[in-house]
């Protein structure tokens, strides 16, 4: 396992005053993210981008997707369903935002065993996304360093990919952020630990992929990648934290993260943040 490094910043003041702005910024603004996302979680990432002041757009048809990308103030692909439509629409999305300058966020979901979506992961890491977000095994495969995790299950632990991190953002000029009990952020450079959150969000279908949502729109808002990658999952997990402390389960929690998503502040984000 990998030693925190002293560019390291757990929780550092600076990052939460970061987050609290940009939470304010993106209700203002009400960012437009289109979704070329798996068909299991579509409702619920839409959803959530609601609950939490932007606004989705599932457009992930061929010769629809590309044109939409140019417009959008951010787009995630994210791999989880992968037909053929879906993957064309995903690389033409991919290489219209590059023109117009479009963020958009890379879930490469259960790479490494699976050779569909892993060749097409490939393939759209090299077009340089703004974020790379996925559990450690996900990150691990898609450096070429491991052999994936148990379909959308991790098998390793975010330190476990901090080294297959770091090299997926030095080679691809990313930010890539890892999800686990203490979610991990890096530009290559500098890390960020985040370690607000709850087990549930991995008892929901979209627990996960709706944060790649989540952090295509705060992408939209600032040029720092680091900063909305690292806003985006406070404002989620601190959230989430505070929907598992009224739930009663799994369902419940889904519905009051929902509401929790639209009624966090900078204020919970300080408390929260401090007090982990």
């Amino acid at each position: 396992m990998n030693q925190r490094a002293p560019e390291d910043q757990a929780h550092h003041p600076g990052t939460v005053r970061t987050s609290s702005e940009l939470l304010v910024d993106l209700r203002e603004r009400s960012p437009l993210v289109q979704c070329i996302t798996n068909t299991v979680v579509t409702n619920y990432t839409a959803n959530v981008l609601l609950a939490l002041g932007a606004s989705a757009a599932m457009v992930d048809l061929p010769t629809e997707a590309g044109p939409f990308a140019a417009v959008a103030s951010g787009l995630l692909v994210n791999l989880g369903t992968p037909h053929a439509e879906q993957r064309a629409a995903a690389v033409e999305a991919v290489e219209s935002a590059a023109i117009a300058g479009t963020p958009w966020v890379l879930d490469p979901v259960a790479v490494g065993g699976l050779p569909v979506r892993t060749d097409l992961a490939r393939r759209l890491v090299a077009a340089r996304p703004t974020i790379v977000r996925g559990n450690p095994s996900e990150i691990i495969a898609l450096a070429g360093l491991g052999g994936g995790g148990r379909g959308v299950d991790s098998s390793d632990s975010p330190d476990d990919a901090l080294d297959s991190a770091r090299l997926l953002a030095e080679r691809h000029g990313a930010v890539v952020a890892v999800s686990g009990a203490v979610d991990l952020i890096t530009d290559g450079a500098r890390v960020v630990r985040v370690s607000t959150g709850t087990p549930l969000l991995t008892r929901v279908t979209g627990g996960g992929c709706a944060l790649g949502a989540v952090m295509a729109a705060f992408a939209s808002l600032t040029a720092d990648a680091l900063a909305a990658a690292v806003a985006a999952t406070t404002v989620y997990t601190v959230a989430a934290e505070q929907a598992a402390e009224e739930a009663r389960g799994p369902g419940s929690f889904a519905v009051a993260l929902l509401d929790r998503l639209a009624s966090v502040d900078g204020a919970d984000l300080v408390a929260r943040s401090v007090r982990a």
